[in-house]
């Protein structure tokens, strides 16, 4: 039983809970591992023993990528207990997978093993549910180009986890926003609010470091410009009216609709679309379980409905494009070549009603 770390962070009530259900139902060995390399190390000492995971999708995707790496993944089937938010426990949630702790845990002990295919790229990446290509990816939105997908994002935003998991940060200088010793959320909110106070006392303007300006009587009275907090609020709302979004009835918003997108894609050797032909949208994703075949989907941006078809590998290719693969965002890439392994691996699912 492997638990993830950001499991026990986020949702220690449910670790306890899943733990205390297997350990009275089975011999379990728990394992705390406090990174990848510890992970990778359970799992090598393992055994004959089933290996099972308490945490959400990032961790899923990185246990089967790593047993698929060691040629390990048809040895057991893998059981999961989904630790974490809905958003960060839908790919499991798809799959079939209980989100609730004691059903999960049941899961582990009563279910069945059911075969699944598995999408592999080139470069060892896997994708367990789907992947979709979006046309466009805005400099400052979320998982398909829609703005807002700074504070709550995942590292799958704009500048987020490539394929070798790294990406800019908030500064474009390549490093995690989690890492690069800032916080970017009040980053991008002193920006926006035009602030820019800091080590050197300033108020967006041009006094002298460390001093406020001078009051009405040429004296500086220690105290911030009476205008200063409207001319602040001003430019937020400039800022905010400049984001690329079209109001709604009631107040929603959506984002602008994204430019079409030039690739070029093969099905099996056959030419579905060129760059000629701009598409605004493609999706692959693994078609009925042991078909060995991957549905692809293709959506012109010219007047007709999308293009369907069936194939065991399919290779998109055409400028730097991002997808967007179960709970990660990869790339830029140039191109990308997935193949149908059938029947690669086995998820332990509740037996059917």
């Amino acid at each position: 039983m492997v638990i993830d770390p950001n499991a026990r962070r986020t949702d220690g009530e449910s670790v306890r809970i899943a733990k205390d259900v297997l350990c009275a139902g089975a011999q379990t060995k728990v394992c705390l591992p406090d990174g990848p390399e510890e992970v990778e190390r359970a799992l090598a000492r393992r055994g004959a023993r089933r290996p099972v995971l308490v945490g959400d999708d990032r961790a899923l995707l990185r246990m089967v990528e790593l047993l698929h790496r060691r040629r390990e993944l048809t040895d057991a089937a893998l059981s999961v207990i989904p630790v974490g938010g809905s958003a960060t426990v839908a790919l499991a949630h798809s799959l079939g997978v209980p989100t609730d702790a004691v059903t999960a845990a049941r899961t582990v002990l009563d279910g069945a093993a059911r075969p699944r295919d598995l999408l592999v790229d080139e470069s060892g990446g896997v994708v367990l549910g789907g992947l979709r290509i979006p046309s466009g990816f805005a400099r400052h939105g979320g998982h398909d180009g829609t703005p807002g997908g700074g504070c709550g994002a995942a590292d799958g935003a704009d500048g987020a986890e490539g394929a070798d998991g790294h990406g800019p940060g908030p500064h474009g200088d390549g490093t995690r926003a989690r890492d690069c010793g800032c916080d970017p959320c009040a980053h991008d909110r002193r920006r926006a609010e035009g602030d820019e106070d800091g080590a050197d006392g300033r108020d967006g303007g041009t006094g002298a470091p460390g001093h406020d300006r001078e009051g009405p009587d040429g004296e500086g009275d220690g105290h911030r410009p009476w205008w200063s907090p409207a001319a602040r609020t001003a430019r937020t709302a400039l800022t905010l009216l400049s984001l690329p979004v079209i109001g709604l009835a009631g107040g929603a918003r959506r984002p602008a609709h994204p430019p079409p997108q030039r690739l070029r894609i093969e099905a099996d050797g056959v030419l579905l679309t060129d760059l000629d032909r701009p598409v605004e949208r493609v999706s692959v994703s693994t078609a009925a379980p042991g078909a060995g075949l991957a549905e692809i989907v293709v959506h012109p941006h010219a007047a007709g409905g999308p293009l369907r078809t069936r194939a065991r590998a399919v290779t998109v290719s055409g400028p730097d494009f991002r997808y967007h693969a179960d709970a990660l965002t990869h790339g830029p890439v140039r191109s990308r070549t997935w193949t149908v392994l059938p029947e690669a691996w086995s998820l332990m699912l509740p037996h059917p009603p």
